[in-house]
């Protein structure tokens, strides 16, 4: 058999079989401490697609962050087809401060494919472009709710794309959002590009989520599988993700204190009682309603809102209305081990 050749990365050699930890200089603080962005790399023995994933381009999304790093720790990697590029924390300026932004208040998933001489958001978009996303075949990144929201495991990916599609499916979450792509975030500009990208989302900021790190783990895995990196298992028993094809967030009428009656992955019907909103005396303001039938995707955990707030993400499926038992199986396996889907 051909021996395969070392895996070239910022001046450094890797050897088939190897794995190496390298840092990528970023612009400094202001205090002149260095920053870098740190990639792992695995370089299989055997020739193979080149896959990367990454977590963090939100700062305060930290689940991600634990899924890389159990990966790295997998043994099933020791049988590796191709090359792993893991980048844990895409934006460490807001990774060390706590912030889903960087330190210029921008949206770094909101700033790609940047430039070289654009802001700090548009430039870190860049050197992850070049540097990261130029080698890759296909790509998984790694997201949590914001804001105080939580979100069911999940995948969001053009389901238009037959490839895009099938990964999505492989990964094995309990939902599929056939999603568009927005303009400047890191999925658009892979895609861009013609590689195949996953987004996995779950869990809320800032907090871990043991479901949502196995089951991301779990996926990531599946799909590693899937396109010949790993070698495959003996099939059996794996529940079929749904298909979501819209979502939409059911919003307060008014302000108050928010009393939930439903959680994460409930199934709901048209007319259902989400929550009551109450004032701080004890009265009655207001029923959430679900406008239509669907699954609870995401949820407000902050009991505090104000009118106008975004308090459940309902999925539409289709014949969700003629079957109320959609969702059981796909939240009894989430459960299996007993960790609660909320803090």
């Amino acid at each position: 058999m051909k021996q395969r050749s070392p895996y070239i990365f910022a001046g450094q050699t890797i050897p088939p079989g190897g794995c190496a930890a390298i840092d990528l200089p970023m612009a400094k603080l202001y205090t002149h401490t260095e920053v870098h962005l740190p990639v792992h790399i695995v370089h299989g023995q055997r020739s193979g697609p080149t896959l990367f994933v990454s977590a963090a381009i939100h700062g305060d999304e930290i689940n991600g962050v634990e899924i890389i790093r159990r990966l790295l720790q997998h043994k099933s990697l020791q049988k590796l087809r191709g090359t792993l590029l893991a980048v844990p924390v895409v934006n460490p300026y807001g990774f060390i401060s706590r912030s889903r932004y960087l330190p210029d208040r921008r949206d770094l998933n909101r700033s790609f494919p940047g430039s070289p001489k654009g802001s700090l958001a548009s430039r870190l978009a860049h050197l992850f472009m070049e540097q990261i996303v130029s080698r890759a075949d296909f790509a998984i990144d790694i997201h949590t709710g914001s804001n105080f929201r939580t979100n069911l495991p999940q995948i969001r990916a053009c389901c238009s794309d037959t490839g895009t599609f099938d990964l999505a499916m492989a990964f094995g979450a309990p939902l599929v959002i056939d999603s568009d792509l927005r303009d400047g975030s890191l999925r658009a500009a892979v895609a861009e590009r013609d590689v195949p990208i996953l987004l996995y989302e779950a869990g809320e900021a800032l907090y871990f989520n043991e479901v949502a790190i196995r089951t991301g783990v779990r996926g990531i895995i599946n799909v590693m599988r899937t396109i010949g990196m790993l070698p495959k298992q003996r099939s059996g028993r794996r529940l079929e993700p749904l298909l979501a094809r819209s979502t939409s967030w059911v919003r307060a009428s008014s302000s108050g204190v928010l009393n939930k009656k439903v959680g994460l992955g409930s199934q709901v019907r048209r007319g259902e009682v989400l929550g009551v909103i109450s004032d701080p005396l004890g009265g009655e303001v207001a029923q959430v309603v679900a406008p239509t039938a669907g699954v609870v995707l995401g949820q407000l955990n902050l009991p505090l809102i104000y009118e106008g707030d975004a308090l459940f993400n309902l999925a539409r499926i289709d014949g969700m209305e003629d079957d109320a038992t959609l969702m059981d199986d796909h939240m009894s396996e989430l459960t299996t081990d007993d960790f609660a889907l909320e803090r």
